[in-house]
């Protein structure tokens, strides 16, 4: 793509606009800065309001591949990148998944998320190439990330995923993006020009970082991973988590700590398995087959005892 188009598109593009209430940012003391920065950022959330829909409908079909054995791949490059892996790596420890279940991939690869590797995102081919090198297949869901809206990079990953027949998800904060006419679901984000102008770090990633937050965990409650409003799932492997497996044992029962401290070990550590055995009175085996019968679902597991 030429310079001139290139200059051309992000003409279009309201994240490339000025800002006016901050043209005389270089003139603000270090107060009047974060004070502009926060009334900015405090519009994000109202901004995603429209977009919920599509959100809703995304998060059904990833808790669908998840049922299915598919995974949630997120790709992008730069700030959407790292806002992707950051999103993923998250996952594991939060709900006991497997670190296959939820990928993000960067332009540029593993180093790109401590460095830039210049020209990445401009190579739709590599986007391919690493979908490709993951066997994506079907029963995938992939969410390509770009605040533009045009990365080459998302929009070769996007077009590879659509050909093999996965379900294709499109973030912008730009309207009549390439990357959301790309996908089957697209999710905009419209978050208006930025207080440095063109700095998509800013409040278009906070933005990215609000919808992954609810891609992910909204697909993890809908697929047993929380009860009530509970992380029942966590993988405790520290000392932190080990104390917060013991509250949330303690609050899903309203027992003392040394119970929880027993059933837990009984359990060996599954919060979820612990609290289902103290709810029902039922024996640790007992509780594990039902859990299985009932796909991981404490409620539905307690509710068929």
């Amino acid at each position: 793509m030429s310079t001139t188009h290139l200059i051309q598109q992000l003409s279009t593009m309201s994240t490339e606009a000025r800002n006016h209430a901050s043209e005389h940012l270089d003139q603000l003391n270090s107060l009047q800065l974060v004070q502009l920065i926060n009334q900015a950022d405090q519009q994000i959330a109202n901004c995603l309001v429209p977009a919920l829909p599509q959100v809703a409908l995304a998060v059904d079909r990833i808790v669908d591949a998840f049922a299915a054995g598919g995974r949630l791949i997120y790709v992008g490059a730069g700030t959407s990148g790292r806002l992707g892996i950051l999103d993923a790596v998250e996952c594991p420890p939060t709900f006991s998944v497997p670190d296959t279940q939820v990928v993000g991939l960067i332009a540029g690869g593993a180093n790109a998320m401590y460095k830039a590797v210049e020209g990445a995102e401009d190579d739709p081919l590599l986007g391919e190439t690493d979908l490709a090198q993951l066997q994506l297949s079907a029963q995938d869901v992939v969410v390509g990330i770009a605040a533009s809206g045009r990365t080459p990079y998302v929009l070769g990953a996007l077009a590879y995923a659509t050909a093999v027949g996965a379900t294709t998800v499109g973030i912008s904060c730009n309207a009549n993006a390439p990357v959301l006419a790309a996908a089957d679901i697209a999710i905009c984000a419209e978050v208006g020009p930025e207080i440095i102008t063109g700095s998509t770090r800013m409040k278009a990633g906070t933005a990215q970082k609000m919808l992954l937050n609810m891609l992910s965990s909204a697909a993890m409650v809908r697929s047993g991973k929380v009860y009530q409003n509970l992380m029942v799932d966590l993988h405790a492997s520290n000392q932190k988590l080990v104390a917060r497996a013991i509250r949330i044992v303690m609050q899903a029962t309203e027992c003392d700590m040394t119970t929880a401290q027993q059933a837990l070990e009984a359990s060996q550590m599954s919060a979820k398995l612990a609290i289902l055995h103290l709810l029902s009175g039922q024996s640790i085996e007992r509780c594990k087959a039902q859990l299985q019968q009932q796909h991981g679902f404490v409620r539905a597991a307690l509710e068929a005892m």
